[in-house]
């Protein structure tokens, strides 16, 4: 059997690292292919995709209509915020008037937090900082605001600091209750239909395996947890990995397509990208 070598990146944090477990730790078979991981933080993975360098990556959705000629979408392997997400947040409780009136440090322009951010309000002043150095800035007063992704909408509050608004929870409302499309795993055209089927199967059954046996998986996370607690790992994997990131399914294709319309209306993308779920 002849047998294919899968570049697969995806950030180094407990969510993806759950979901990849089985797969870095030869858990399922993998006819024909073997499977290389690449870690990188997902402004990095974003850039990647542009050039094309990897046959699978995470992505987020704001950077996908600059590659969607050259990716599709699995059928799995999405993040979603069901009913919270990424968090405004301020040193002292604050009247919302001063989102648009004070500088908000952001993970990245290309982050899907980024884009809601944008959607929640259109005229916002912004300063990118690395995700991690976000909440320190805002509790240190370093800035104003801070926009928050990963583990920090479970810590936030036990650092003093407070949440102005949780654009996951504002998205869910506006939208009739859908969830916020924030990251998904993408496969290369290139690699032909028939191949990217396969790998989606296998990727899909990575995560099938993970959730199955969620409790070595978790004790693999951990060393990805950045510090955090058990509980508190096992809360923030329990929302980013779970059914939707198993199967986008009709309520979080229609989310997909819901965030890129928005996002054609309010003028921040030119046109929708084709959305294509490869699915096994």
């Amino acid at each position: 059997m002849t047998v294919e070598k899968i570049h697969i990146a995806h950030s180094p944090d407990s969510d993806d690292a759950f979901m990849f477990y089985a797969l870095a730790k030869e858990k399922i078979p993998t006819p024909g292919f073997i499977f290389e991981h690449t870690l990188s933080d997902i402004q990095t993975l974003n850039q990647k995709a542009l050039e094309g360098v990897y046959e699978v990556s995470a992505i987020s959705f704001h950077a996908y209509p600059n590659v969607a000629d050259r990716y599709a979408l699995l059928d799995s392997g999405s993040s979603m915020g069901d009913g919270y997400g990424p968090m405004i947040i301020s040193r002292e409780p604050q009247d919302l008037s001063v989102i648009k009136e004070k500088t908000i440090a952001i993970p990245g322009k290309q982050t899907t937090a980024y884009l809601a951010l944008q959607l929640y309000e259109p005229h916002v002043s912004v300063k990118v900082l690395p995700f991690d150095e976000i909440l320190p800035a805002v509790k240190e007063g370093k800035v104003d605001l801070g926009l928050i992704i990963h583990e920090g909408q479970l810590t936030y509050a036990q650092e003093g600091v407070h949440c102005l608004v949780d654009l996951g929870k504002w998205w869910q409302e506006k939208t009739g209750g859908l969830p916020l499309p924030l990251g998904g795993n993408v496969v290369r055209r290139d690699l032909g239909a028939e191949t990217c089927k396969k790998v989606a199967k296998i990727l899909k059954e990575a995560i099938r395996y993970s959730l199955d046996h969620r409790q070595e998986a978790l004790d693999y996370a951990l060393s990805f947890a950045r510090g955090m607690d058990p509980k508190t790992a096992d809360d923030f994997v329990g929302m980013y990995v779970n059914d939707l990131t198993v199967d986008y399914g009709e309520r979080g294709r229609q989310a997909v397509h819901r965030l890129f319309d928005e996002a054609v209306a309010a003028g921040l993308l030119s046109k929708k990208p084709q959305l294509d779920f490869v699915s096994a």
